[in-house]
Formats: structure tokens, C-alpha cells, sequence
């Protein structure tokens, strides 16, 4: 915190008179990093905190949590606003701005009371209006209409928020950690109830977050933040690599993934971007479910993560996060090749035959395309021989539209709620191999409306362990990087780098 500028003075001359000694002050008083640190490093640790606290943003672009872009944008929204629910760690929704909620026997109605008290940080109320206003906007943006799809309707209703739904969704609330913006502020200075106010810059001056006086989410480790404006992202980067800013969020297996050298610590959030093989089932050998269930027993997906994606992600072996408490945990068998070889050979696929078979790749993601290579080639070890072709974004998902192909490598942004129609369902729009199921079909409705949707996704798991209509490979994460030594107890999530942000500390030097 702020309170930690007082004691640089004590600290740097103790770090210089006292060898290799313990620095006599309190433990969470210091950066992180100090533990078991020399003098002469602690020494340099200290004179290499920031004076203030800094992110970056650009000026040109909105900093309306709905509208504006994903990145350094989205870092910087989400200390001005907070939605009705937020995810935790394992995607579970929280309240926030909402006290309480009731919805219809149908799943298809639901009515969310207003946290009593919360107010904007110009100091008026939260109203119903005002959260109805954000979540139509949310409706047609870019960002957010993906997930609103099966919305038909938000009123502003005696003081609550009513949300009529075209399909029934059991699992709503997971859908709505969507930032609340006052009505009528989201095209000049956002307002939100989030834990900093925005002060747009000007004449050469810097933006500033200050701490809102009327957040009721705890104390803010700063009291001002700076906002840097970064013209484009190499002059992001060169602020961050200059100590001129102190954090940034990045996809570290993106296809551009940030370089970054220096004394830099970054945090993994889980998040619920999917990756998967995913198969042709009019390639006559995959049309096959034992030789499916076969591949899935092919590849070691932890292994694959610690060499191919740079343990920026997680193992899945079903199309729901690790991290989430509705994974089947239980369904889940530990990586054996004496367990292909026999599935393998159950399938009448290890007779010394060479059966061809063509996996596809956006080349344009060198990790992606390692991962392919690797799954390849373990699943080549039997009569299969897969050749991997790495094609470029235009030439890639027009051979998914047009069917050409025996696997794929793919990957998906799930929705918090495990909706998983799009992908699995017959007909669904990214159901490139064609699968069809009428009892996966039921199962996947019946998650819609189900009182323990926990249950309703085991029934899922179960079917797709049998059918193995796609191979889960993992679920990626999102890197939040920070200068060492400068935040303290961050527990980021893919949704918010600042989640609970009152328990985090800021570490400055003295001015």
C-alpha cells in the first residue's frame, strides 16, 4: 500500500548497513520478493519501485467496459464497473450488484433484485434502469451478443431487472458478469460503482483512476492510478519493458504473444478458451466410435502442455475446465500407451496397414501448430499415419466449412454456463466433423433447464467418453504479468485481472 513509502528510507539503509541481515520491519510490509534477499539486492529492489502506479490504454479508444476492445482496455474498464455477478476462480457466478434473484419454474424468466445502498461514483444510485440499459446495449455488442443470443428481452421492472429468455438456461447468472455502466455516460467518461472513477487526460496530461469514495468492495490498495497512453501496441510493450508501466494481460500462446525480458512475475488465470482435436465423421475410419475412443486414450495431454504450450494451460479430457466445479474429475484416466495399444488394437488398427489421414492447422499459431505435430505423431503409432498441414486462417476455416478433412486442430471460447450445443450438438455451428447424436442431443437440452446442472454435465461427460465425437486437449490461460516486487497478493481471473482487489498491496517508492 501507500503506507509503504514511509519506510524506504528505514529499509534502504538497513539493506546497506546490514550485510546479508533480516531487514528489521514488518513482513508484509515488503515487496514479495524480498525474502532471503541480500542487501544489495534489496537495496535495488526498492530504488526500482515505481513512484506511481501505471497501466496502459488508449487514449482514442472508449473505455466503455461493453463496447471497447479486449486487452489493455478491458485491464483498465474493469477498475471503473461491476456487473451483477462476477466469476470466482472456478467460473462460479458471485453477486455483486445484485442482491437476489428468482427465476420460473421454466428456466425461462428471471427477476434480479439491486444490491440496496450501491451507488455510482458520482455518488447517485444504481437503478434498475441503469442495469437495463447496460445489458440491452450488451445485446448488440460485439463483446457480448454471442452470450445474450437467447435473450429476448430486459425491463427495468419495481425496481428490479427482468430478463425474458427465448430457450431456458438454468445457469443465467454465469452469463452476466457483464459491467454495469449509468445510463447515458458510456460515449464520454464511463460511470460505473467499480472501484476507481475515470479523470480523462488532456494537453499532454495523463488520465488518472482515483479511488472511488463510494465503493462498497473494500479499500483500494492505491489511492490514483495513472493511465498511459500507448499509440499502438510496441509502444505498450516498450512502457512496460521501461518500468513505465507495471502491468499487463496477455495470451502467452497467443498467435502474438508478448516478449518480455527483466525481473517480471506473471499470474495464470484459468479461462474457458477450449482446445480440442476435432474429427470428419465421413472419414470412413473415424466413423468408427471404437476407433474414436482409441485416439482419445492417443496423446498425453499433460505432457503436451508442459512442452507445447508452455504450461499456459490446463489438461482437459472433457469440454469443461478443470477449474470448474462441474468437471467430472471422477471420469478422468491417467495417460497409459499400454491402454492405446490395446484400444488400438480392439479396433482392429494395429495390423501393420497404413491408413492415411489429413489433420488440419492454423498455421498462423506456431504453438498450435507444435501441438498438432505432437498429437500426430503419437497417434500415428499404430497403422494410423497422420500428416499435419498447417494452412492459413482464410484457407483453414474454409476447409472446415467445406468438410475437408480428417481432424482438425481447434479452438473455442466456451460461455461460463457450458453451453455446449454450438460445438457437440446436431446442426451446431462449429459441429465442423458432422457428429450427430439424438441421446447426446436430449442430454445437452436437458442441461438447459436442469435443477443441478452438475448432474445434467456428468450425464453429458458420460455420453462423450463412450462417443468421443471430439479429443479434449486443454483449457488455455490467460497470463497476467506484473513488474516484480510491486503488487502483492494479485489472484487474477480471465474476466478480471483486479479481481478482489482490496486484499491486493501496492509497494512505491518514495518520492
Amino acid at each position: 500500500m501507500e503506507h509503504f513509502k514511509k519506510f524506504l528510507p528505514l529499509l534502504l539503509c538497513a539493506a546497506l548497513l546490514c550485510g546479508c541481515a533480516a531487514v528489521p520491519e514488518p513482513e508484509d510490509e515488503l515487496p514479495p520478493a524480498s525474502a532471503g534477499a541480500s542487501s544489495e539486492e534489496l537495496a535495488e529492489e526498492i530504488s526500482a519501485l515505481p513512484e506511481e502506479f501505471a497501466l496502459p490504454y488508449y487514449s482514442g479508444l472508449t473505455l466503455d467496459p461493453v463496447t471497447c476492445p479486449d486487452g489493455v482496455q478491458q485491464t483498465a474498464a474493469a477498475l471503473l464497473c461491476e456487473g451483477l455477478f462476477e466469476l470466482d476462480e472456478t467460473f462460479a457466478p458471485q453477486p455483486v450488484l445484485c442482491a437476489s434473484y428468482t427465476r420460473s419454474e421454466d428456466c425461462m424468466t428471471y427477476t434480479f433484485a439491486l444490491r440496496p445502498g450501491a451507488l455510482f461514483s458520482d455518488g447517485s444510485a444504481l437503478t434498475a434502469d441503469d442495469a437495463a440499459d447496460t445489458l440491452r446495449r450488451a445485446r448488440t455488442s460485439p463483446r457480448y451478443a454471442a452470450r445474450l443470443k437467447e435473450v429476448a428481452s430486459v425491463t427495468a421492472e419495481d425496481g428490479a431487472v427482468k430478463i425474458a429468455l427465448s430457450a431456458p438456461n438454468a445457469s443465467l447468472p454465469a452469463l452476466l458478469d457483464i459491467p454495469i455502466v449509468k445510463a447515458g455516460t458510456a460515449d464520454a467518461v464511463p460511470i460505473g460503482t467499480g472501484p476507481y472513477y475515470l479523470t480523462p487526460g488532456g494537453s499532454g496530461a495523463d488520465a488518472v483512476l482515483t479511488a472511488n469514495p463510494h465503493w462498497q468492495g473494500g479499500k483500494q490498495p492505491v489511492e490514483r492510478i495513472v493511465l498511459r497512453d500507448a499509440k499502438d501496441a510496441d509502444a505498450m510493450l516498450y512502457q512496460f519493458t521501461s518500468h513505465e508501466t507495471q502491468l499487463l494481460t496477455s495470451d502467452l500462446t497467443g498467435t502474438s504473444p508478448v516478449s518480455v525480458t527483466g525481473s517480471i512475475h506473471f499470474y495464470d488465470a484459468d479461462s474457458t478458451v477450449f482446445q480440442y482435436v476435432g474429427l470428419n465423421l465421413s472419414s470412413p475410419v473415424l466413423a468408427s466410435s471404437a476407433v474414436r475412443r482409441a485416439l482419445a486414450e492417443g496423446f498425453d495431454r499433460e505432457q503436451l502442455v508442459s512442452a507445447f504450450l508452455s504450461g499456459h494451460a490446463k489438461a482437459a479430457q472433457f469440454p469443461i475446465s478443470p477449474a470448474s466445479g462441474d468437471y467430472p474429475a471422477s471420469l478422468d484416466a491417467a495417460y497409459s500407451y499400454s491402454a492405446f495399444e490395446q484400444a488400438m488394437s480392439a479396433a482392429g488398427l494395429a495390423e501393420g496397414n497404413s491408413v492415411p489421414l489429413r489433420m488440419i492447422v492454423n498455421s498462423e499459431n506456431s504453438f498450435k501448430v507444435a501441438a498438432a505435430r505432437q498429437i500426430a505423431a503419437q497417434l500415428s503409432a499404430f497403422d494410423l499415419k497422420i500428416e499435419v498441414e498447417a494452412l492459413a486462417w482464410e484457407d483453414y476455416t474454409a476447409a472446415l466449412a467445406a468438410g475437408e478433412f480428417d481432424l482438425y486442430y481447434g479452438e473455442v471460447k466456451l460461455m461460463a454456463d457450458w453451453d455446449l450445443r454450438s460445438l457437440l450438438a446436431t446442426g451446431g455451428a462449429l459441429n465442423y466433423g458432422g457428429y450427430s447424436d439424438a441421446a447426446l442431443d436430449s442430454l445437452l437440452a436437458a442441461c438447459r433447464s436442469a435443477e443441478a446442472p452438475s448432474t445434467a454435465l456428468l450425464a453429458v461427460c458420460r455420453r462423450l467418453q463412450t462417443q468421443a465425437p471430439i479429443l479434449p486437449v486443454c483449457f488455455k490461460t490467460v497470463s497476467t504479468l506484473v513488474q516484480r516486487g510491486t503488487l502483492e497478493g494479485l489472484t487474477p481471473t480471465a474476466a478480471n485481472p483486479f479481481y478482489r482487489l482490496a486484499d491486493c498491496t501496492v509497494h512505491l517508492r518514495a518520492q
